[in-house]
Formats: C-alpha cells, sequence, structure tokens
C-alpha cells in the first residue's frame, strides 16, 4: 500500500450503513437475527448496501462491490467471470454463508459460493454481517454472511430502462418494470452485458500467457411475485436465474478458445403470518442451483441445495423468543464422484432469544444441525451491547461456528468420506459513535478455526496425487476501523483493516506455522469521499492493499496497490439521468492471484430513464 494512501486511510476512521447512514436513517436489518431490527440495534458488525450503491457500480458483477467492504478482500483469475473469491476478515472464501432471498446459495464443486455468478442488476439490497453466524444460519457461516434481496414492487408503476458501454466493448442494458396492483406486488428485470476484456495472463513465459484478449458476456433475468392477502398474510414467488460466458487463458496455444461458462438460479415461496400482535410465523421452500462447466476442455459439474424452513418469533415483555426448524439437502452431479452423483441431508433445530431494557441489550442463540453423513453438530452465540451515551455503544459477542466438508471433499477421487467438519470459535468486541452525520466503530475480533480441510498427501483415497484430510489450524485476528462524517459539502467515508490471519498448524514437517495465509494483506482499506456540485453527484474512491504472500510454500509475493475509481450522475430531467464512471483511474497494473491481471483503466457512460407510467 503506498504511503499516501495509508495516510489517507488512517486520517478517517465506511459508514455503519452505507446511504442511510449518510442520511441519518435507521434501516431494518433482518439478517443478524433472521428477525426485523433496528440497523442501530444490531450486536453485530453488520453493514446495509442500498440500490443506489449497487447503480453507482455501474457494471461488473457482486464480487466487485463487495471488495469495497470493510473486512472484504478479493481474488480473481482475470475478467468478472472468472473464478472470484471473496475472503472476509482472512477467512477462507467458503466460510461466508451466501443467501438468496432466504435461500442458501452454495457450490459443492468449490466449496462455497461462486461469486462470479452473482449479477448486480438484479439485487436491491445487500446485508452483511461479519464473524460467526452458525447458531443461527447453520454449516459455511463462520467468517460472516452476505445476503441478497432481489427487487420488489411497491407504488404506482414504475419502468427503468438504462443503457451504456464504453472502452474495451462494455456494453450493457438492462430493463426492469415493478409495481402494486391491489393485494399484488411485481416486480421483473432483465440485463444483459459484454466486454471484450482485456489480456488475463499477460506475463510472457508464464504457462497460461496468450497474447490474445479475454471477455465475457452475462445476462440475467429476475421475477418477483407478492400478494397481502390480508392484514396478517402475506406470500411470496421469487426467482433469479443468471448467466455468464467468458474466455480464459488454461494454456499458451493462442488459438484456442477457453471459455468458463457459470450459471446460478434461486427459486422461493414463501409465506408469511402475524397471528398475534406477539406471534408471527414464516414457512418457505426454496431451491438454488450452481453449474460450472469449461470449453473446449470437457468439465462440468453442478449443485442443487434444496431447503424448507419454518421460523417463528414471540414477544415475550421486552424480550423476543425465535425459533426455527430447517431442512437442507445438497446433490453434487460430477463426473469426479463415485458413480457420478453425491447427495447428503441436514436438519437442524434453533432457539434465539432476544432482550433489552434500557441501555442494556443482550442475545443468546443455540443451533443443533445433525448432517446425513458427519453426524451432529452444536453451536452458539452470546452477545451484548450497552449504550454508554446518546452517542457511544459498545458491543461483544463469542461464537462457535462450522463448515460441513463438500461433498466434493468427501467424495470425488480425492475424498475421505470421514472427513469432519471445519470448526470456529470467534470472540470480539466493538466500539460505535453516531452523532448526527458523523460516525464511527472499531471492532476487534479473534477466531480461532481448527480441523481445516487442506489438500495434503497421498493416502487413504482414491487418487495417488493428493487427498483432503483435517489437519489446518487458522487463527483470524485484527482490527477494523470504520468511519462517515461531512467536511462541509464533502461527505467521507471509509475503513482501514489491520489483520493477521495465520496459519498455526502444529503438524510434523509442517514448514508454513505462524505464515500470513495465501493472498491476505495484514492491511487494506477504502476511502470514499461524495459531494453535489451544480445538479451533479460526483464521487471519488481509493481502494488499497498491502502486499500479500501468493503461495505458502514458495513465498512468492504480490505488490501493493491503490486504485482510484470516480463516478457522476446528473438527472437531466425528472426522468432521465446520465451515469458516468472511471474504474481505475490511472491504469494501475497490479495482481490478486500471480500471473492474472486485475482489470485496467475503464470508463462506463449510460443513461437511466424511468418514464411515468
Amino acid at each position: 500500500m503506498t504511503p499516501f494512501a495509508l495516510a489517507l486511510l488512517a486520517a478517517l476512521p465506511e459508514a455503519h450503513a452505507q446511504s442511510a447512514g449518510r442520511k441519518g436513517l435507521d434501516p431494518v436489518f433482518v439478517t443478524a437475527t433472521r428477525s426485523p431490527q433496528a440497523l442501530s440495534q444490531v450486536l453485530a458488525d453488520a453493514t446495509v448496501i442500498t440500490r443506489a450503491d449497487i447503480e453507482r457500480q455501474a457494471f461488473g458483477g457482486l464480487a466487485d462491490l463487495l471488495r469495497s467492504q470493510a473486512c472484504f478482500e478479493m481474488v480473481r483469475n482475470g475478467n468478472p467471470g472468472a473464478n472470484t473469491s471473496l475472503f472476509v476478515r482472512g477467512a477462507e472464501t467458503r466460510h461466508t454463508k451466501v443467501l438468496i432471498d432466504g435461500v442458501p446459495y452454495d457450490s459443492q464443486r468449490t466449496d462455497g459460493a461462486s461469486w462470479q455468478s452473482l449479477p448486480l442488476a438484479q439485487i436491491e439490497r445487500i446485508e452483511i454481517v461479519r464473524g460467526a453466524a452458525s447458531a443461527i444460519y447453520g454449516s459455511d457461516a463462520i467468517g460472516g454472511v452476505v445476503q441478497i434481496f432481489t427487487r420488489k414492487g411497491e407504488g404506482a408503476p414504475l419502468l427503468e430502462l438504462g443503457v451504456g458501454g464504453g472502452n474495451n466493448g462494455l456494453a450493457k442494458l438492462d430493463a426492469s418494470i415493478s409495481g402494486l396492483n391491489g393485494i399484488v406486488d411485481y416486480a421483473l428485470s432483465v440485463a444483459s452485458e459484454r466486454s471484450d476484456g482485456f489480456n488475463t495472463r499477460p506475463v510472457i513465459g508464464d504457462p497460461g500467457y496468450s497474447p490474445d484478449i479475454d471477455g465475457y458476456r452475462s445476462r440475467s433475468v429476475s421475477l418477483r411475485l407478492g400478494a397481502q392477502l390480508n392484514k396478517a398474510h402475506r406470500v411470496d414467488l421469487i426467482g433469479i436465474d443468471s448467466h455468464i460466458n467468458s474466455q480464459y487463458d488454461a494454456t499458451a496455444k493462442p488459438k484456442v478458445d477457453d471459455r468458463n461458462i457459470n450459471a446460478a438460479r434461486a427459486l422461493r415461496a414463501a409465506w408469511t403470518a402475524q397471528w398475534s400482535p406477539a406471534l408471527d410465523t414464516s414457512f418457505s421452500i426454496g431451491e438454488s442451483t450452481d453449474n460450472y462447466e469449461t470449453k473446449p476442455s470437457v468439465y462440468k459439474t453442478e449443485t442443487r441445495t434444496r431447503s424448507i424452513a419454518l421460523s417463528a418469533g414471540l414477544k415475550l415483555g421486552t424480550g423476543q423468543l425465535n425459533g426455527s426448524l430447517e431442512r437442507r439437502e445438497d446433490k453434487l452431479l460430477n463426473t469426479s464422484v463415485a458413480g457420478g452423483k453425491a447427495d447428503r441431508h441436514q436438519d437442524a433445530v434453533g432457539l434465539g432469544y432476544l432482550w433489552s431494557a434500557g441501555p442494556l441489550s443482550l442475545q443468546a442463540h443455540a443451533r443443533h444441525d445433525r448432517d446425513s453423513e458427519f453426524g451432529s453438530a452444536n453451536t452458539g452465540t452470546l452477545a451484548a451491547g450497552y449504550q454508554l451515551s446518546p452517542q457511544w455503544r459498545l458491543l461483544s459477542s463469542y461464537g462457535t461456528a462450522f463448515k460441513a466438508p463438500s461433498l466434493y471433499q468427501r467424495f470425488s477421487q480425492y475424498g475421505k468420506p470421514n472427513l469432519e467438519p471445519e470448526k470456529g470459535k470467534n470472540a470480539e468486541i466493538g466500539l460505535h459513535f453516531t452523532q448526527g452525520v458523523h460516525g464511527a466503530s472499531l471492532t476487534a475480533y479473534r477466531n480461532l478455526v481448527d480441523d481445516l480441510i487442506i489438500f495434503g498427501a497421498p493416502g487413504p483415497c482414491r487418487d495417488g496425487f493428493g487427498c483432503y484430510e483435517n489437519v489446518g489450524q487458522a487463527r483470524l485476528q485484527g482490527l477494523s476501523l470504520k468511519g462517515n462524517t461531512s467536511l462541509g459539502a464533502v461527505r467521507l467515508s471509509g475503513s482501514l483493516d489491520l489483520q493477521s490471519p495465520k496459519d498455526v498448524t502444529e503438524l510434523a514437517g509442517h514448514k508454513n506455522y505462524g505464515k500470513v495465509l495465501a493472498r491476505r494483506a495484514k492491511t487494506h482499506g477504502s476511502l470514499r469521499a461524495e459531494t453535489d456540485v451544480a445538479g451533479w453527484a460526483l464521487g471519488a474512491q481509493i481502494l488499497a492493499s498491502g502486499k500479500r504472500t501468493d503461495n505458502l510454500n514458495n513465498g512468492i509475493q504480490l505488490g501493493g496497490y491503490a486504485t482510484l475509481d470516480l463516478d457522476a450522475q446528473y438527472s437531466l430531467n425528472q426522468q432521465l439521468r446520465l451515469q458516468l464512471k472511471l474504474d481505475n483511474a490511472f491504469d494501475r497494473k497490479y495482481e490478486t492471484a500471480r500471473g492474472y491481471a486485475n482489470a485496467p483503466f475503464q470508463f462506463f457512460v449510460g443513461l437511466r430513464y424511468s418514464p411515468t407510467l
């Protein structure tokens, strides 16, 4: 990280909520406890990303937006359609639970969500919870939870059209219609995006070097229908489908058109009921699908995840009791698995209690998961918050979490059927300050992860190259500083993360003990400035990261970097808005994975049209 970027980040303590925090609002947040709360009352390190923040991103995928959030680091092997990882507080990418409107989205092939498959155009809102959350959501939530909410219709019919383009052959088109008609609300959205791309393997001599450019094409659609049957009962049907076809360089053969093809789908039907002022319930059935294939080399895999959930909330005086029953079914179709497929199911019961009186708030959550393959996992969380003054609030929590071995890790040619879950123990303490347009928070955390699954030496699996095994240990600890303020007409927000995610595996012959985990920086952060001038909404953002180690075994270093992004919007009239975006404005060359280039300078010019219906 450059000294200039470090100085800027250190001088400013990211808003607790992005746009909402800037406007002094207190949005409703549901992901932390699975029940609605004011964001200011959440006893976790949480963030809301609004539709305005999403539209400002203009192009790319979900990971491009999340990388600017506190505690998030992105690693990508090329363009937006390439394999993408997100590390939250230094945890593995598979240790972040991803939900689409409450439906678990996962890949049992890569053992984690396929971030490159998730489109921005269909998202209305994103909620982020950092820290252990398995006591609420079960497997996967060791490092945190990201929940995506698709667009919902409200009020009078609203039609939105967007068109834009830029250099590198970038072109984007989207359209949506939403509204409310009687008891029925509706929202339909479609989008497509393409780019000629850039050379993702530019290093001459690299095994994958090819002097070509690698582009991508994506399309997505979402549909949401809801009916408020009466004051107490509501039903919803939600569906989202996304497809991205991207080029990559698998070898140095210049005439081979290698392609990754990713597809994601999520469906959900839900019924919510308010039986009395004190009692509410929700019942839902959902399914998500993750498909991945490569061409012309033949590889194809599919993950299907089905879920059924019943939850209830009962208000008891100044407290609330929450309960849930869940069933999750995973199926993997993959030629590396014996018989070409593998499946399992998990059944779970959870209880939570939320209590608040005066300045003190307490929460307790407990959950029991039973897996058809490895047996049972018990997790719990205790959290407390104390309002020291109208401006200052102290938070603390301790929670346990787990990640079930993926079906690929258990049943592929490299798998061991007796693999155990990875287990996390997370403790954190935070101090929050809020006064008008000013806000800041400091969170210290320590997460010990045991039984980490790594790819080890040959052993009791079907392949002689190597096997998955439970031998790894990691200690993830750090400080996360976030803040927002105003200096005259300029609004500032930023984050600074100081972390030490280390390998602490105690194993004979293990040479990486005490080393910072691969592709994590000890220091990273962001700084954003916004202002309004003569009808223009202007913004600038710096993203910065320190150096990282690409591979612990060979010690190859990836240099630190800082990039500058600029954006502007101008309302030509009440219905037509001009949008401008410059990403990587100074065309900074950097790598998040050795040998793979990140996106060069990219400009985008777009128009958004919302006619009166």
